[in-house]
């Protein structure tokens, strides 16, 4: 695997090695050995989502607050998905920026996102099958986020507006300033 530093703290594009044939190709999602080894991370990983969202479906900005937030992988395991994310932790370099990388079904490329850091994608393909990992179980207490479109973050989501189809839950939450009081 490839780790690559993006210019977020502590957030990185992981490019697994993929070995393809004439049958299809294979390649290892997660190594904790290998993740540790080459970012210096050591994740304990307890829970497995999935979503399946047809194109212009936009999920996020979401995170979960205190002893709940979530360290996660994240992967487009069919399709391809704009990821989003935006450092919250207010000790950091990078806080208040936001990063934004493709995935897709064929770079097979993945996203770890620290705790601490607001998540999105949008699905730019017909369909996609989102898959991630996280470090701490869903709490709905602890639940919030960041609308998609503040005006603060000025996100390039990649497809015109009147394509996205949001929750109304996303469609009520707060703004980054809002957010971070």
């Amino acid at each position: 695997m490839e780790i690559v530093k993006t210019p977020l703290k502590d957030c990185f594009v992981i490019k697994p090695r993929v070995y393809r044939d004439e049958r299809g190709y294979f390649l290892e999602t997660f190594n904790a050995r290998g993740f540790q080894r080459e970012t210096g991370i050591n994740v304990d990983f307890v829970q497995d989502n999935q979503s399946s969202s047809t194109r212009g479906v936009l999920r996020g900005l979401h995170y979960q607050k205190g002893d709940m937030a979530q360290a996660k992988l994240v992967r487009a395991a069919l399709g391809k998905v704009l990821d989003v994310v935006v450092d919250l932790r207010k000790d950091s370099p990078s806080f208040g920026q936001t990063f934004s990388v493709v995935l897709d079904d064929q770079n097979h490329w993945q996203l770890y996102v620290p705790r601490g850091f607001a998540h999105g994608f949008i699905t730019l393909s017909p369909t996609s099958i989102f898959s991630y990992k996280c470090d701490n179980f869903y709490d709905k207490i602890s639940e919030t986020g960041i609308r998609y479109n503040d005006a603060t973050l000025a996100i390039d989501w990649h497809l015109p507006e009147e394509e996205f189809i949001v929750s109304e839950k996303d469609l009520e939450l707060p703004t980054f300033e809002e957010s971070i009081r």
